[in-house]
């Protein structure tokens, strides 16, 4: 099917409700629709499609709104029962690189979103926040979500703020969901190679090479990006009364950045490639915490469950289907897409098309 970028006919299974997901074709969308899907849920996708349409030109049964998540209005969300919020700016790079629309993206459209919801008599939005709040507190503790973060950084402060106008929106009706998500890792159809586990399955098969900065002896809290899928479906699923307006840390297990290295290394190595763990200098700052992820497992029984080790073979499995192994692309670093495409508009301004 030729891609149009326009809304697809609608094509309803009614024995579940309506789910707009924004920011569907990101990483982490493109494993939840179809989880979603399978679950007999309707789907909405509004995304402007800044990595193009990927998983999404083979699932003709959603229907697509061709729109940046700024510009989301009330009729997005005709007929919708629940939101999952996905959109925006995702690490650090990308929010130092333009933090103007890191702040619009990530807090000031969160907010239109929860007005828009409360318009409209959604009540659900299920929010990707990220752990990265608790950056800067240390690793001396496991954190949880009674801890006062002090966020450093465009990007993670801008995901708190945004869960602070979810919760004032929380006292006039809105159920907002709050997840806030370890490191990422696992392969995706929309992938990324510019986190920490994914890097280093990227570096072992390109390389041979995993660079350990500081040694690698820093905490990371990790999970895997279908045990996250899961949690977001979990939280539009759950009774009102255990989650609305309730903050989630949605982590697997937390690991030291060697360890992680050692695995996917290992890992590698069994299948006749060599392997080198190098030391290099630590960037300033340098991200080391850890997280508990009991407080959703005692709430709703949900409990992140693939490991280091799973993520790390199913990677191995799946990779090669991607541009025949040309894991540097740019499309699968967001700091280097948005330069890339930053650096072509300029050049593009005053022309119609490409060519």
């Amino acid at each position: 099917m030729a891609w149009d970028g326009r809304h697809r006919e609608r094509v309803f299974n009614m024995s579940k409700g309506l789910v707009l997901v924004t920011g569907g074709a990101g990483y982490i969308g493109s494993v939840l629709l179809p989880k979603l899907v399978e679950r007999g849920y309707n789907v909405r996708v509004l995304d402007r499609f800044f990595w193009g349409p990927g998983i999404l030109a083979n699932l003709p049964q959603m229907e697509l709104i061709t729109r940046d998540v700024r510009d989301v209005t009330c009729e997005d969300l005709e007929g919708v029962t629940a939101v999952i919020h996905l959109a925006g700016l995702s690490n650090d790079p990308t929010a130092e690189f333009n933090p103007e629309a890191n702040w619009e993206m990530n807090t000031l459209a969160t907010a239109r979103l929860a007005e828009a919801c409360l318009q409209r008599g959604v009540l659900r939005l299920v929010f990707g926040s990220s752990c990265s709040v608790y950056d800067g507190l240390g690793s001396e503790e496991v954190l949880d979500e009674s801890v006062a973060v002090k966020p450093r950084g465009p990007y993670a402060q801008s995901k708190y703020c945004a869960e602070q106008r979810l919760l004032e929106a929380a006292e006039r009706g809105l159920e907002p969901v709050i997840l806030r998500q370890a490191t990422v890792c696992g392969f995706s159809p929309r992938m990324r190679f510019d986190l920490v586990l994914n890097t280093f399955v990227k570096d072992a098969l390109m390389k041979g090479r995993l660079f350990l900065h500081g040694g690698g002896w820093q905490w990371r809290p990790l999970v895997d990006v279908n045990d996250l899928a899961e949690a977001h479906i979990r939280c539009i699923e759950a009774p009102s009364e255990l989650v609305a307006g309730q903050v989630f840390n949605v982590v697997q297990a937390n690991h030291r950045v060697r360890e992680l290295a050692m695995m996917v290394a290992g890992s590698v190595q069994l299948s006749g490639r060599p392997v080198d763990l190098v030391e290099v200098e630590a960037p300033r700052p340098t991200r080391d915490y850890r997280c508990s992820g009991r407080r959703m497992e005692e709430r709703i029984g949900f409990r992140c469950e693939r490991t280091p080790s799973v993520t790390i073979a199913d990677m191995l499995a799946n990779v090669g289907e991607l541009d025949g192994g040309n894991f540097e692309h740019p499309r699968y670093h967001n700091i280097r897409w948005m330069e890339l495409l930053t650096e072509v508009h300029e050049y593009l301004k005053p022309y119609p098309s490409v060519f």
